[in-house]
């Protein structure tokens, strides 16, 4: 395995003089999608990485400071579409391990922080010119078997966000870093220094998202933070692929620790070390305020105050005027809610009709759900597959019957759900009664959208409504052609979304061009994909010096 020591990196005249030129990053354009069209060189590179990542079963250890562990306390990775066929045998890091890890952090922090910045970015840089070049067809292909993606999914997440993400985040470092003092006294000079935090960053990442996970541990790290990364189980298999990519692209050993294993192991070691300088995460909200409350009350054990950014869950909504184009709601509302089974943090499960409109919209809902095919992800003409696993499988038929028993609710298309070869569940509409209905109000993560109907002269109100039904505030759409419907829509939901869209589905945010978080209970809003999170991951250092000598200590006003 490729090994590379800061050391040899970083030369003693490096650390002695630093750069020897001002150098400035290309601006990044956005990665541009691939089609994969048939007869296409890209199909073809895909299908024969399906066909080598389903033929293999990958030993995925642990890795801290380079060296790989296997601990033999092992889970295995499955395809949810056929869970019989495992992928991946992950090996789960021990208590000794996680603490391996963090020492580890902590030794190479001090030389990771010291290289010079533009060496640290074109890590990065090369890492996503490796995503999108040579391991591009693999890395779609593994989150594809591995967490249920088809071909479109796994090319916007394992290629174009993974690559975004490495290519804007160090053009964002580089613009902080650029940020210094406007004002000058004669006689001295001002300057800002942007230092990692004291100690090390934990990033906690989930399945849904690849490029998440390869976000989570690098935005620290770009910015001279060491980390401790926990990824998700059942998205071990990509994420593996993602760091031997970093390792690949000269990622220093000991600056980003691989740990997958059990949440209490590896959260209980690391908040509970007085060194802990961070927590990076994403997933549920419920774990979440667990670890935040694990954090706060160990104040006054930490060296610092750790940095908490987090982004959890979301009821998302779209929100249809009288005066929306149907159409393009409807078909929005289709990809928002039902693209990769609806388990996206910024998923469409709550959709607000006019009474005027209703009829149209369902009629045209429940006409295309049956134009939906859920299937393998190897099936091109799969829009759906299968959910991650059995829980989010049972969690999901739990709503799926209560539906069903409500005399306020109706199933209008869908709601089935097979486990026997994979963890299937058919897209599913429902038709409540009633605003406060718990699929209108919980967050599902999962194929199933709910329509409340309300009346046209009750604009205002339902907005009202749809603005206070939620914990959660991630994001949200308006459809409308009435300017002054989308500015009253506007004002009304100016705190139930922090990505708000405009006759565009909810989901889909770009890495510089829609900063992604939300408040509320959907987390801490420092907007990944933003210079806002990389600010997170440093702290500030003003240095004053003077250059001319203090003759007296007096102030004029005292002779």
């Amino acid at each position: 395995m490729l090994r590379t020591r800061i050391s040899a990196v970083l030369t003693p005249m490096t650390r002695a003089y630093g750069s020897l030129g001002t150098f400035s990053l290309p601006k990044p354009p956005s990665e541009p999608m691939l089609n994969y069209a048939p007869g296409s060189p890209e199909r073809a590179a895909l299908a024969e990485a399906l066909t080598e990542v389903s033929g293999e079963v990958v030993d995925i250890p642990c890795v801290v400071n380079g060296e790989e562990v296997y601990t033999g306390d092992v889970v295995e990775q499955v395809m949810p579409t056929r869970h019989s066929h495992v992928l991946a045998r992950v090996h789960r890091a021990s208590q000794e391990t996680v603490q391996a890890a963090i020492d580890a952090s902590l030794e190479a922090r001090a030389e990771w922080a010291a290289m010079p910045a533009e060496a640290r970015f074109a890590i990065f840089r090369k890492a996503a010119d490796l995503v999108a070049s040579k391991h591009r067809a693999k890395m779609c292909a593994t989150v594809m078997l591995g967490t249920g993606k088809n071909v479109w999914q796994a090319e916007i997440d394992a290629a174009v966000e993974t690559i975004d993400f490495f290519r804007f985040n160090t053009a964002f470092a580089e613009d902080i870093y650029a940020m210094q003092p406007p004002q000058n006294a004669p006689g001295n000079w001002n300057r800002s220094e942007y230092r990692p935090l004291e100690g090390f960053v934990l990033a906690v990442s989930p399945f849904n998202f690849c490029a998440i996970g390869a976000n989570l541990c690098t935005a620290p790290a770009m910015m001279g933070n060491t980390v401790v990364w926990k990824p998700a189980s059942t998205a071990a298999l990509g994420n593996y692929y993602v760091y031997n990519i970093l390792r690949e692209a000269g990622l220093p050993d000991g600056v980003i620790n691989f740990v997958p294993g059990s949440g209490p192991v590896i959260g209980d070691t690391c908040l509970n070390s007085p060194h802990l300088g961070g927590l990076h995460f994403t997933g549920s909200t419920e774990t979440f305020n667990s670890l935040s409350h694990a954090i706060t009350s160990n104040y006054g054990k930490y060296v610092g105050y750790p940095r908490v950014v987090g982004e959890t869950g979301g009821k998302n909504f779209h929100f249809l005027h009288a005066s929306a184009d149907v159409r393009s709601a409807v078909n929005n509302t289709l990809r928002g809610a039902f693209e990769y089974q609806g388990q996206k943090c910024s998923a469409t499960s709550r959709l607000y009709v006019p009474a005027s409109l209703w009829d149209e919209v369902r009629d045209s809902l429940v006409a295309e759900m049956a134009n939906i095919k859920v299937g393998q992800p190897y099936e091109f003409d799969a829009f759906m597959t299968a959910v991650i696993d059995k829980s989010s499988f049972d969690n999901i038929s739990r709503y799926l019957a209560a539906a069903a028993a409500a005399p306020d609710a109706e199933v209008l298309a869908g709601g089935s759900a097979d486990d026997s070869e994979g963890y299937f569940v058919e897209p599913t509409l429902i038709h409540t009664t009633d605003p406060h209905f718990l699929t209108m109000e919980e967050e599902i993560f999962g194929p199933v959208l709910t329509a409340y109907v309300y009346d046209d002269d009750k604009f205002e109100e339902t907005l009202e409504v749809c603005a206070s039904t939620s914990p959660y505030a991630l994001t949200g759409a308006v459809f409308a052609r009435d300017a002054d419907a989308l500015l009253t829509a506007d004002a009304a939901l100016k705190d139930a979304a922090g990505n708000f869209y405009v006759n565009d589905k909810s989901t889909g945010a770009v890495v510089g061009a829609q900063p992604f978080g939300g408040a509320r209970a959907s987390g801490t809003n420092d907007k990944a994909g933003s210079a806002l999170n990389l600010l997170r991951w440093v702290s500030a250092r003003t240095i004053k010096e003077n250059y001319l000598p203090l003759d007296d200590w007096r102030y004029p006003h005292m002779e």
